[in-house]
């Protein structure tokens, strides 16, 4: 994603939508939490303006929009300026790797998936929040792609074709939960998560990373593969 995104030039916009969606983004949280490992050192791919990080504790956040890192910054996450399909960090450093609504940005969704099982530590668990495209909000957002500045060159998914991105040798302990199960009018009280798919415009996508390889973690902190990039947040 280039620095001149619509992410970039439009952060304001896009934090404010929480502000102006306080059930909608309360009952994602719920369902990203049924599967979020509370403890554990945690990273957000595409961490956007800090608003998921940030109160499910995830400390560490990667974006390509400086814009949207600043804000993440603000509240307390530790942000790098990176692409979700190149990673700067070593193999076996996290607990558990999250992503809200970000596969349908990225170019290379399965590059991001291999990626993320890479810096997962053996028995890790990967977390990706998406917007079902076989579901009634996910026909929705895409009969009006055009209009958005955000979601133009979106590209979303379905959970089976998700879930088909992860593959059995290498996941298993496959959980989904789901939650938006109105339009966003007329959602008037946060929406508690249920298992499985198909009702639900939002979907919690967990799977676990197979325990064949012994854990390595670094001596001290993350240690990046580029030595330029040993400072921990990025301007």
């Amino acid at each position: 994603m280039p620095t001149n995104s619509p992410f970039q030039e439009y952060s304001e916009k896009y934090d404010l939508w929480y502000e102006r969606n306080p059930l909608l983004y309360a009952s994602e949280l719920e369902c990203v939490k049924k599967v979020l490992r509370a403890s554990g050192r945690k990273l957000e791919v595409g961490v956007g303006t800090g608003r998921f990080a940030a109160p499910l504790k995830v400390g560490w956040g990667i974006d390509p929009a400086p814009a949207m890192l600043a804000r993440a910054r603000a509240r307390g996450v530790k942000v790098i300026q990176a692409r979700g399909e190149e990673l700067p960090f070593p193999a076996d450093v996290f607990d558990s790797v999250l992503m809200v609504v970000t596969l349908c940005f990225v170019k290379e969704p399965r590059s991001l998936l291999a990626e993320a099982e890479r810096i997962l530590v053996p028995g890790g668990r990967i977390v990706a929040g998406i917007v079902d495209r076989n579901s009634f909000l996910g026909k929705m957002y895409r009969a009006r792609k055009s209009g958005s500045e955000f979601y133009r060159a979106a590209e979303f998914y379905s959970v089976t074709e998700v879930l088909e991105m992860l593959p059995d040798e290498k996941w298993n302990e496959v959980k989904i939960f789901q939650t938006l199960f109105d339009l966003p009018g007329k959602i008037k009280q946060v929406q508690s998560p249920r298992p499985g798919y198909g009702e639900g415009g939002f979907v919690v996508i967990s799977a676990r990373k197979l325990e064949n390889r012994k854990r390595i973690l670094p001596d001290r902190g993350i240690l990046f593969h580029d030595k330029r990039k040993r400072g921990e947040d990025t301007e």
